[in-house]
């Protein structure tokens, strides 16, 4: 294997990664991935496996399937990686998830039971597309305006009935906002008079990490105090303080806080650079995380961790 675990992280993704198809290679290649998406399809109920593999892409991009086939192609590849390096004493160094991502590190780590993972993810799917329809918001990505002038441009376009704020810092140059649609448009509008080079709206309905959330936060934090947690196995590094969380305690506090709080990725990213993390392996669907940490970090090594060429890369 080409990579040196103490000195890796492996990141899992979050929504705007998830394709038609994904996973089918590796169910096809790796019997540990196929009976992961098999487990799924039973603890759910319905087969999530079919619709990832070969289903109409709008039911895939539903937030209800999105969330929870994410999860599931990122722990499909992970089985497969221990699977197949069963003699590593330990796993990589550090691990980290952007949004519902972070639910799929601390599975990952050993925090979460997969199928406890699931269902949280599922839940917190459905919870979020409640609050969506209770109060449908928007979202849109600010490129090319540093974030403390952006924070400025949200708190202007901000009144007592329609907020915006910072929802995702993913790195320098591209932020995303999210918040009632008005607020988000007179922050678009303030933001290109701020010298953004581009404000583009986000083809959601969900303002996903505002304050629009608070409609569900109770049900959310009901839901995660209930969850059984074990003790990680390896450092997950928060969305919400860009820091370790250290023990159950600070888990549960991070996955409700991260509900209306900033996905805090650039931070998060330079954090682990400077622990001494010099390569980064994307697993699940896509490369978006590893696009961002080329852009935060230089001289990092990035690595896709989610079919079996991938798979056959890190062999090399």
């Amino acid at each position: 294997m080409k990579i040196n675990l103490q000195s890796t992280a492996f990141i899992f993704p979050g929504q705007g990664s998830q394709a038609v198809g994904m996973g089918k290679d590796l169910a096809m290649q790796y019997p540990v991935a196929k009976q992961t998406f098999e487990e799924a399809d039973s603890i759910l109920g319905f087969a999530l496996s079919k619709l990832m593999m070969e289903g109409a892409a709008d039911e895939l991009n539903d937030t209800i399937n999105t969330q929870p086939a994410l999860f599931v192609h990122s722990l499909a590849s992970y089985r497969a990686f221990s699977h197949l390096y069963p003699n590593l004493t330990t796993g990589p160094a550090m691990l980290a998830g952007h949004s519902l991502g972070e639910l799929s590190a601390l599975t990952a780590s050993g925090a979460l039971s997969f199928e406890d993972g699931l269902r949280l993810i599922r839940k917190r799917a459905e919870l979020m597309k409640h609050a969506g329809e209770l109060a449908s918001g928007s979202m849109a990505a600010i490129l090319g305006l540093d974030i403390h002038l952006l924070d400025k441009v949200c708190d202007d376009a901000s009144t007592h009935e329609e907020s915006v704020q910072v929802a995702n810092d993913n790195c320098p140059g591209q932020v995303v906002i999210s918040g009632s649609k008005a607020a988000v448009e007179r922050a678009m509008a303030g933001a290109k008079a701020a010298g953004a080079k581009r404000a583009l709206p986000l083809a959601v309905s969900i303002a996903a990490h505002s304050s629009l959330m608070a409609s569900i936060q109770q049900e959310w934090n009901e839901v995660v105090v209930t969850a059984h947690l074990s003790a990680l196995q390896i450092p997950v590094i928060g969305n919400v303080h860009a820091l370790p969380l250290s023990d159950e305690r600070s888990i549960r506090a991070d996955i409700i806080a991260q509900m209306q709080s900033r996905v805090r990725w650039n931070e998060s990213v330079q954090y682990m650079v400077s622990a001494g993390i010099n390569t980064f392996v994307e697993v699940g669907t896509g490369t978006v995380l590893g696009g961002l940490v080329k852009r935060i970090a230089d001289g990092m090594t990035i690595l896709p961790l989610g079919n079996p060429q991938d798979f056959a890369a890190l062999a090399e």
